[in-house]
């Protein structure tokens, strides 16, 4: 499993948001920030909103604005909004697909690395990395 290139820009538009107290800032503000095309912002943008995550403000000072504390959004709420749940390989997606799961060594480690990725990025939120993201501050 790989995070997709969507999933990043994601991760960096929220980190950004996350910057800016409750503001609603434009697309173009974060896209050239952020290194995030346009068009791939946008859809983005509609992901995050449908999870919770941003809203979207229509009309010439439209933009986006965090609809929580950034203390409260997780890496992993933000990357599965995007990707869907983090699985790492198909059977742990779908083990029903393969008669061998039940007694399966490599599946129960698939499981545990994937609970633990999940674990791990649940524990990392937007606040923290913020706080911890010497680029950001730099160009703050």
């Amino acid at each position: 499993m790989r995070i997709t290139r969507e999933a990043e820009y994601a991760v960096r538009c929220v980190l950004y948001l996350s910057g800016e107290k409750g503001k609603v800032i434009s697309r173009k503000e974060i896209s050239q920030a952020m290194q995030i095309p346009s068009q791939f912002l946008g859809k983005i943008a509609q992901r995050l909103s449908k999870a919770g995550i941003l809203e979207i403000t229509q009309g010439a000072k439209g933009g986006y604005r965090l609809l929580k504390d950034p203390g409260q959004i997780t890496l992993l709420e933000v990357v599965e909004s995007i990707m869907g749940e983090i699985f790492l390989n198909e059977c742990i997606m779908s083990p029903e697909g393969c008669f061998r799961t039940a007694g399966c060594a490599v599946y129960k480690v698939w499981g545990k690395a994937r609970d633990q990725l999940r674990e791990t990025l649940a524990k990392a939120t937007m606040g923290e990395l913020l706080s911890q993201d010497v680029c950001f501050l730099l160009h703050s």
